[in-house]
Parts: structure tokens; sequence; C-alpha cells
């Protein structure tokens, strides 16, 4: 799964998507904070290839992309819209493919801009990065070449406070990053960092009013980094596991904080920390919590509609969803894990 699986629908409900075999599923709770539905096949009947990728729009529309076969060695990429968490999401549609076609090229990203138009972002036959773009009223634009070279797996979309969107991606020995410059312009080729980047390990977020951060495990030191253009990758805290860590921005105690979680390799359960967004050179410190989850479990972090810090886990061989939410205290303070 590429970006986070657990989002906040515009009527207050939080839903998670996950792949499973060739489907996608998601559940959503009955009411705010309440039971969850049982899971549902997303986008009808479709098979679907590996590479689910997610994003939620200011809106609170849910976006979704994923690679559809149509042939042999053929694949297009499809995108669906989840308006809200208890009705169906729209079918899955057609979304095209960044040499017009052939076979999956790589894992996609998506994010959505604040028109509400979703990018889709993946690497193209040629080892660069393609887009595409919905229009306001319906279909896509066609696909953009926005250069580069070496694109690797997976890159991390996301949304700016401003409503521009920018992408990050490993290149080799690196992370290359594109970012719009006006609503609706090609995002344009920017900087480049040198950085030993742990494979599938970009988590990009909006840190501030003008700043996005990639955070990434560097590959020869073990240690969870974190990056903005214009400056120098900064090492946070060892890694709690492999792959990417979840993160959002929330207010804690008054403060403008960075929580980030991860399962932990140690012993199984998750490993939370936080830190003064945009200030990584404080450190941070990882807090465990929860039971020992197998090891395919991940976890998401998001806001529910009261702005409350909201955990989940999911486990694909035992499809296990556990949820836990910020208590009413002073610092990064979690409820009791509850299965649902």
């Amino acid at each position: 799964m590429n970006g986070d699986w657990l989002l906040l629908g515009r009527d207050g409900r939080l839903s998670v998507y996950l792949p499973s075999g060739d489907a996608a599923l998601w559940r959503a709770e009955r009411t705010p904070a309440g039971d969850w539905e049982a899971p549902r096949r997303l986008g009808g009947d479709q098979k679907l290839r590996p590479g689910l990728a997610a994003a939620r729009g200011a809106n609170g529309y849910a976006h979704l992309v994923a690679w559809r076969p149509t042939g042999a060695d053929r694949a297009g990429l499809v995108h669906t819209t989840h308006f809200r968490p208890l009705l169906a999401p729209l079918d899955w549609e057609p979304a095209g493919h960044p040499n017009k076609q052939g076979d999956r090229t790589g894992t996609p990203a998506v994010a959505v801009d604040a028109q509400g138009r979703a990018h889709v972002f993946v690497r193209n036959g040629g080892g660069g990065m393609s887009m595409v773009a919905q229009k306001e009223k319906g279909g896509w634009d066609p696909w953009r070449d926005l250069k580069g070279r070496g694109v690797q797996e997976a890159p991390a979309a996301v949304t700016a406070e401003s409503g521009l969107v920018e992408v990050y991606a490993p290149v080799p020995d690196g992370i290359q990053h594109w970012r719009q410059e006006k609503p609706g312009e090609r995002p344009v080729l920017g900087e480049r960092v040198d950085a030993a980047v742990r494979p599938g390990t970009l988590r990009a977020l909006a840190t501030s009013g003008e700043r996005t951060t990639v955070l990434y495990t560097d590959d020869g030191t073990g240690e969870l980094c974190a990056w903005r253009p214009g400056g120098k990758p900064v090492p946070l805290m060892p890694a709690a596991g492999p792959g990417p860590v979840s993160a959002v921005r929330c207010v804690i105690d008054g403060h403008d904080c960075t929580v980030v979680a991860q399962r932990s390799s140690a012993g199984g359960r998750v490993a939370f920390a936080a830190y003064p967004s945009e200030l990584e050179e404080m450190g941070a410190a990882w807090t465990e919590s929860g039971p020992a989850l197998p090891n395919d479990a991940t976890v998401s972090l998001a806001l529910d509609a009261d702005g409350r810090l909201v955990a989940a886990t999911l486990s694909p061989s035992t499809g296990q969803l556990r949820i836990t939410r910020r208590k009413d205290e002073a610092g990064l303070a979690l409820g009791a894990w509850r299965e649902v």
C-alpha cells in the first residue's frame, strides 16, 4: 500500500483501505468512533495487480489508484473515488499508461490538489517520472513526462498546504523532488539530494504552510531521516522497523508536532514518537504500545473529526484490524487498543 490507508471521510467516519489478492477492500465506521462494518470489495469486480495507492482530498474524498491487467504482459492504471465511507466507491475507471501501453512500470503514488483533482505519479518505461491529472469536469489530461532518471520504488506524493502537489522519488544514491508552481501546471523537476535510501521507505507530508518533508530510512545507518528541499537530510532516530513510517501532524500540549509510527522489529509492537514539526534536530524517541503483531502488520495514522490522533494496525494474513485513540491527557497518551 503506497500512502496512508486510514483516511477520514467528509462525514466524520474513518475508513481503511487494503489490497487483498487481486482486489482492494475497504471497511468503514458505522458511526464516528463507533463500530465498524465488515470488509467490502472496492470498485467493482475488476482484478488488480500489486501496487494500490491512496490519498485524501481536502474535501474528504478518498482517491485510490492501482494497476489492472489488460492482456498478456500488459496493464493500465485505474482510479476510483470514494465519496463517503458508508457509500460504495465508484467503479474503477481507466487512467491510461505512462508509455501509452505496456506492462506495469512501477508502484503509483497519488495526491489531490486544492481543486479536488487527483494527480497520479508513476515511473515510466524509460526510468523517469510521469504524471496524469484529472480534469476539473471529468476525464484526464494527457500524460506528462516529468523527466528525471533512475526513478525507483516507490514514490511519495503529497499536497502542500497551498494545495499544490509535490512528489519525491528515490533515485540512485539520492532523492529527487518535483513541485507544482501554480495550480494545474506540470510539476517541475527540482532539487536532488544525496542519500542512501532504503527501498520502499519514503513517506511525505506537509509540515508547515510553506514546506513539505519527506521521511525515509538511511540504508547505511538505519536512521529515520527527514529532508526538505533547500536543506540537508537530518537524522531523527533509529528506524523501529522496515518499510515507511506513517506520519501525521497534530497539536500536542499546544505545540505543532509531527507524530510517526512504525511496527517495531524488536518486539512486534507499534512504536510511536513525536517531535516539534520541522525541528528534527531535537531528536525523538520511540515508545511502544499495544500487543505484539504479526510480521506483515502495518500501522497508519490519521486525525478524526475532532482532531484527535487515531492509529490503526492491520495484518493482511489475519485480517485483524485494531484501533486506538489519543486520550484527553497531556503528552502522547493512547487509549487501549481494540479489535474491530
